[in-house]
């Protein structure tokens, strides 16, 4: 990803619903938060513009309807909000992460597995 784009807690919602249909009519955007967080036409409508501007979604018009489809990928998204969760909370560490974790609840066997499996490909790709 470029360019930063930071979503709030609301976009994120309304960027879920999208990455989930790929494109969407406004109306049906309005009519999907509804169901799912009891919003009105009139607050999604202003998310969808703010998504809009900050480039997070495309807009396209029709058959006389205006389309919405992600233009920022989940994956992106979420690797975002990952660095700034770690840099904001944890300076940048990952194992003081993965420590404080560790410390407040214990890991399944296989999700040690699973860490030991992703330290030793890391550590292979830096050798190579």
């Amino acid at each position: 990803m470029n360019d930063k784009i930071n979503l709030t807690e609301a976009e994120w919602m309304v960027m879920e619903c999208l990455w989930e249909n790929a494109s969407m009519s406004g109306r049906e955007v309005t009519e999907e938060m509804e169901i799912r967080m009891g919003w009105n036409r009139s607050t999604t409508l202003t998310l969808l513009r703010r998504l809009v501007a900050k480039g997070a979604t495309g807009e396209d018009t029709r058959d006389g309807k205006k389309v919405f489809q992600p233009i920022l990928k989940r994956e992106d998204a979420v690797l975002q909000e990952t660095e700034d969760f770690l840099g904001r909370l944890y300076k940048g560490s990952l194992s003081l992460l993965v420590s404080s974790f560790t410390k407040k609840q214990s890991l399944k066997k296989e999700e040690i597995e699973e860490l030991y499996a992703i330290l030793k490909e890391l550590e292979e790709e830096k050798n190579d």
